[in-house]
């Protein structure tokens, strides 16, 4: 299994967003605060598209997960 050491920019892009360090602090500002009892592909902000990325990531334990965990992290 592909265990590729993906980076918080990376996802950013692979979500379509952008990914410069300035682009992903202000996201994160923005987004700040999901409640312990909403999963991360739930958040209000995700389109079908990502929501279903960042789900898949997790449930599939993909060489994605372990950044889509640490973005779960930054956003709580």
């Amino acid at each position: 299994m592909d265990r590729s050491n993906h980076t918080l920019p990376c996802l950013f892009a692979q979500l379509g967003l952008e990914n410069s360090d300035k682009n992903i602090e202000e996201f994160l500002n923005l987004h700040r605060g999901i409640p312990s009892h909403t999963t991360l592909a739930k958040a209000h902000f995700w389109s079908d598209a990502q929501a279903s990325f960042l789900s898949d990531a997790i449930s599939e334990d993909s060489d994605w997960a372990e950044i889509v965990d640490t973005l779960d992290t930054m956003l709580r």
